[in-house]
């Protein structure tokens, strides 16, 4: 496998799964998250802050996500057997640091108290579901043999390019066996096959992009861990990949049209990124305290 590739750095904003739906679906929301810096209104110390609000289904997905990559990097190091209890505690010890050390948004606007024992009960039933799998021991099975060539969330942000725009696809764990490249995506959220599908998508694209293999040598694997373990591959072809490179293309695009200079990033002004008309989407959102939309809900 070929190292992967460095990009210099520009301005000029990348296409991501998350940055887009943000965009699509309310254009204030990706306003205050990308282009703080340019409100007039509200200091970008406080649009920060409410940006980095973190929830119980989101710091549940942080600390699984955490504990799998140090799971399979201490396979690396040494693949004797997995010592439940030192796991556990561990884990423990990891949920209390991250629920004391970050405001909640059930704190934050509704009061609630956030128990470091509840979010752990969740975490350990979700790493109780993986480490119970057959796709866990498979890899040990079959994977280990080319430890060296295991990709476990890469330092940066996976930029890549796609279509000559950029992009970032970050990968969760990429490891070969034999002729192939496998490529699993942890989720601890519900089932949104379309979505999924798209972002395992974007890192094939970034596979073959940095280690030269054809997509259909690359198996991109979907894998929900909760309620119970549950995986699902996403179809892979050369057709498939150039209708994804072509939504990337012109969803930058689409991004594009909202700024007044593409090369520097800078956005136009605030008013032209409108309000979501959706009050349910509002009720969730991080930035209600300060966004006009808060007086419809």
């Amino acid at each position: 496998m070929h190292e992967i590739k460095k990009f210099a750095y520009t301005d000029i904003l990348g296409w991501s799964i998350s940055r887009y739906d943000k965009f699509f679906n309310c254009k204030r929301q990706y306003f205050y998250d990308y282009y703080a810096k340019y409100d007039k209104d509200v200091p970008v110390e406080k649009l920060l802050f409410l940006k980095n609000l973190t929830s119980k289904a989101l710091e549940t997905g942080n600390i699984v996500h955490d504990t799998i990559r140090d799971i399979f990097k201490r396979y690396q190091k040494s693949t004797m057997p997995i010592n439940k209890d030192k796991l556990f505690k561990y884990v423990f010890e990891m949920t209390k640091k991250y629920c004391s050390s970050k405001t909640f948004f059930e704190h934050y606007y509704n009061g609630e108290i956030i128990y470091a024992d509840e979010i752990y009960t969740k975490v350990k039933a979700i790493l109780e579901n993986l480490l119970k799998s057959q796709r866990f021991s498979w890899i040990e099975k079959n994977a280990t043999q080319q430890l060296d060539k295991w990709i476990i969330e890469p330092d940066g942000f996976g930029e890549t390019r796609i279509n000559n725009f950029k992009a970032f696809c970050k990968v969760d764990f990429l490891f070969p066996v034999e002729e192939k490249i496998y490529i699993l995506d942890w989720k601890t959220g519900k089932a949104d096959e379309k979505k999924h599908s798209k972002q395992l998508l974007g890192y094939t694209f970034w596979a073959s992009y940095n280690f030269v293999v054809k997509v259909e040598n690359i198996i991109p694997v979907i894998v929900y861990l909760y309620p119970h373990y549950n995986e699902r591959n996403v179809q892979i072809s050369d057709s498939i990949i150039s209708e994804f490179a072509y939504t990337v293309e012109k969803e930058t695009k689409d991004m594009y049209e909202y700024l007044t200079n593409i090369e520097k990033n800078i956005p136009k002004d605030k008013k032209e990124f409108l309000l979501n008309d959706n009050i349910f989407f509002c009720k969730y959102c991080n930035y209600k305290e300060i966004c006009p939309s808060n007086k419809r809900i």
